[in-house]
This record gives C-alpha cells, structure tokens and sequence, in this order.
C-alpha cells in the first residue's frame, strides 16, 4: 500500500523543502495563506496545492471542520505541521491523534510557544536546538519523537540562530516521518516514545553546522 503525507505550511516552506528532497510521499500541501512560497515549491513539484483561510469562514470550529475536509480528501497516513502557524483545536488535534506531527524550534519542553530564539539569546542559554513531537491539545507538550542540539555563540543573534537550528530541522524531520511511515514509532502509557530497533546514534542527534 502506497502511504501518504499531506503537510501543512503558512510560509516559505523550507522543511517542505526538506521532506520532498528526502523523497517521501507528500501527496498534497496546504496553507491558511495564500501567498505562503511553499505553495509554489509544492506546484514546481506537481503536487496538489490549496489554501484554507480564517477569514473565509465564521468561527473556528467551521474552520477546522474546512480544514479536516480538506486534509481527508487526500487519506493521509500522517499530517506534519511543517511552519503552520495556527494553534489547532483540541477536536481537531484528537481527529489526527497519533497521526499529526509537528516541528518546534526549541528542546521542548523547554520554550514552547512563539520567540524561541529572542527568549535563549535573553536567558543566556548555551544549548539551543529543535524538535520533533506528536500534537495533543497541550501546546508544543505532545509525546516527543526527536531532537537536535545546537550550541549558541557569543556573536549570535536571533537571526544567526534561528538560521543554524534550521539547518537541523531539515535534518531530523524527515528522519522522524521515516520512522513514522517504518512503523518504527511506539508511544507508551506514560506518554513516551520508543523507538523500534534503535541504536544509539539514532536515539539521540547533536547538530553541527561546521
């Protein structure tokens, strides 16, 4: 059976970037812009594109109902929130449960929300980095797949960093929907992921960008 990934962007689409030079199965992409450059990746690829918008419906609830629609027209396997940037509901995150991914530019749980960057260059961190996780209707606290580590530097500014912890999310995430779409993905009661067959080198990565 052919497996199937619809991703959702809002911007300019570099992880989608990532995901399609990995190979992996992206059978439709979808925005809540319209001028989102990610769609225009998507087309160079022949890959069916649309948008869903806020402002074209009601409420929320109308919205994410559009939204459901549109994603389950294309029978996915698995949804990756790739650069969205809209917080979903708690009905619609448990529609996809264990099948809806999602990339944040922290070491979560440290850091969840907006301003990763600005917030570890204010507090001094050392260690910044990225990660792969299950959504569930808390905000970036679903069951985490992988991350990677980046150092911060002294001349860094929320520019610079932002840009190496990027490198390192195209790195782990379409590392993360192999193993999803392998099966290789477990998530115990206590809300963990394990990782069949895994060695060390994959249960962890720390990035550089050297």
């Amino acid at each position: 059976m052919n497996q199937r990934i619809v991703v959702l962007i809002s911007g300019r689409g570099s992880n989608l970037a990532a995901i399609l030079a990995a190979g992996l199965p992206v059978v439709a992409v979808i925005s809540n812009r319209e001028d989102a450059i990610g769609l225009t990746l998507a087309r160079g690829h022949n890959i069916p594109t649309s948008v869903v918008h806020q402002r074209d419906h009601a409420d929320r609830q109308s919205f994410d109902l559009a939204l459901r629609n549109e994603i389950d027209q294309h029978q996915p396997d698995l949804v990756v929130l790739a650069g969205y940037m809209r917080i979903l509901s708690d009905a619609f995150v448990h529609h996809y449960s264990g099948r809806l991914i999602n990339i944040h530019p922290s070491l979560l749980p440290a850091y969840p929300g907006l301003d990763t960057h600005r917030k570890v260059l204010e507090d001094g961190v050392r260690i910044h980095g990225c990660t792969v996780h299950f959504v569930t209707p808390t905000l970036d606290h679903g069951p985490i797949i992988i991350q990677a580590a980046v150092p911060v530097l002294s001349d860094d500014n929320e520019d610079i960093l932002a840009s190496r912890v990027l490198l390192a999310e195209h790195h782990i995430l379409p590392e993360a929907i192999r193993w999803f779409l392998d099966g290789r993905l477990k998530i115990t009661p206590q809300g963990i992921v394990n990782l069949a067959q895994a060695g060390r080198s994959e249960q962890g990565k720390l990035f550089h960008d050297d």
